[in-house]
């Protein structure tokens, strides 16, 4: 829509900006250029060949009939990155594409959503304690999210979400919109947990906490360390206490000692005994060994019985990682005295170590794609939904397929390190903008009530022009 200043409005979004000759709209993803809304980004297309960093493809590919030639040529996809979006939502989605895939024709919708509804679930690996459960999450002192459940070698952050988008104070959308934006464009973000640590996030890349770069994640639990490495320090410790927060093993004790017909060392550490040789709550969450607030191990020992204890008993401490050991034996009071670690000991700590994958960031983007977003696709939304459903429709983010959750509506989620760099975009309703396509067979979508008479050609889009305006 123009106006008599020469401006132009942009109905893209529900803010509806007025644009300059020129200039680009509070989003940045359009632009006035001589007087034509124009898309900003270039559409992307998607070839899944060796040389765009896709997966080598199998000898035959996708038919068992050889026709001579040695790879399979290479696949278009066309994404919705920078393919613009349907709102105000009354009107089809900027892209139908039809196509054949194996002499099938094929229907693929293409849009990019504007998610109100929308949050990302980071994977933090690290043993170290960030918070506790529930605590707020702050990005310059405003709640972006909050801590939820722990997984195993891994602290779980639940971050946006409409509450935070909406429901607050218009810094605190802006601010948490911003964080969702740039976690999603594998972008880092530092974040305070409310009675915990600093963090620095960033997709695919190891955490920093406290300013401390992490290295690797934990090989298990205590009790998990136990049974993987029983064998290997049989014969060269005579009790060996795996340092955890969460389940602390004692070797000697243990189902794996039993078996391996250790003699019982008589040293009992604090906390919650579970089952033989697993303890619970023997120390707080921290930043120390294993995860609790732990510096020194001895901290964790209750009592040492001198009736099973002797003078010379070889003791290990170690911690999940690997990162933290420490050698003792007891002298003839029965107190552990620092020795020496025995090279054959060392060598498996260090195995601890080679056997914990490396710490990383995970960003899932997830969303609801329900609502008007589906009226893009059909006049009839609720079938989109029951063919999502029934796997009829395939659902794409990017090009990188989505996981559905089961029950009601379109709720999805993504890993954003596997879809192509700045692939999403905001509004400051606030919103994020994220690519999404949905792939079904052409009689399919025509018996959804899709818009099969606005299908353009894979071709047809192959050959359109590509404007990028610079700022």
């Amino acid at each position: 829509m123009n106006d008599d200043a020469g401006k132009i409005r942009c109905d893209a979004c529900p803010v509806l900006c007025y644009i300059r000759e020129g200039m680009r709209g509070a989003c940045d993803r359009y632009a006035n250029r001589g007087g034509v809304l124009m898309r900003v980004d270039p559409h992307v297309l998607l070839e899944k060949t060796v040389t765009a960093g896709g997966e080598v493809v199998s000898f035959l590919g996708h038919s068992r009939d050889w026709d001579g030639r040695i790879v399979e040529p290479p696949r278009t996809f066309v994404t919705a990155i920078g393919a613009g979006t349907t709102y105000p939502d009354y009107k089809p989605a900027p892209f139908i594409v039809s196509s054949e895939v194996d002499g099938v024709d094929m229907v693929t919708v293409v849009t990019e959503g504007i998610f109100s509804y929308c949050g990302v679930k980071a994977k933090i690996d690290t043993d170290r304690h960030l918070g506790p459960e529930c605590a707020a999450v702050r990005v310059e002192g405003e709640q972006v999210g909050h801590v939820t459940t722990a997984e195993y070698g891994s602290q779980m952050l639940s971050l946006g979400g409409v509450r935070h988008l909406t429901g607050g104070s218009k810094k605190e959308g802006r601010v948490t919109c911003e964080a969702l934006l740039a976690l999603c464009n594998r972008r880092e973000v530092e974040v305070e947990i409310e009675g915990g640590a600093s963090v620095v996030i960033e997709a695919g890349k190891a955490p920093t906490v406290n300013g401390k770069t992490e290295e690797r994640m934990r090989v298990g639990c205590g009790s998990a360390a136990i049974g993987m490495f029983a064998p290997q320090w049989k014969d060269h410790v005579d009790e060996v206490i795996v340092v955890d927060d969460h389940i602390t093993g004692v070797l000697s004790e243990h189902q794996g000692g039993r078996f391996l017909d250790m003699k019982p060392a008589g040293i009992r550490v604090r906390g919650r005994k579970s089952t033989p040789g697993r303890y619970f709550q023997v120390a707080e969450p921290g930043l120390g060994w294993g995860g609790t607030d732990v510096s020194d191990p001895l901290e964790i020992i209750e009592k040492i019985d001198p009736k099973q204890a002797w003078p010379g008993l070889r003791l290990l401490m170690v911690s999940t990682t690997g990162e933290h050991s420490a050698w003792f034996e007891l002298d003839q009071e029965l107190k552990p005295r620092p020795a020496d670690m025995p090279v054959p000991v060392r060598h498996v700590v260090e195995r601890i170590a080679e056997n914990c994958e490396p710490a990383l960031c995970t960003v899932l983007f997830m969303a609801g794609a329900g609502g008007s977003l589906r009226a893009g696709v059909t006049e009839n939304p609720v079938r989109l939904t029951r063919s999502v459903r029934e796997a009829l429709t395939k659902v794409t983010l990017g090009g990188v397929p989505a996981y559905v959750w089961p029950g009601g509506g379109i709720t999805l989620m993504v890993d954003v390190a596997r879809m192509p760099e700045k692939s999403f975009g905001y509004v400051p309703t606030p919103a994020l903008v994220a690519p999404i396509e949905f792939t079904l067979r052409a009689d399919d979508y025509a018996a959804l009530g899709g818009y099969a008479s606005r299908a353009v050609t894979l071709e047809d889009v192959l050959r359109a022009n590509k404007v990028r305006v610079d700022k």
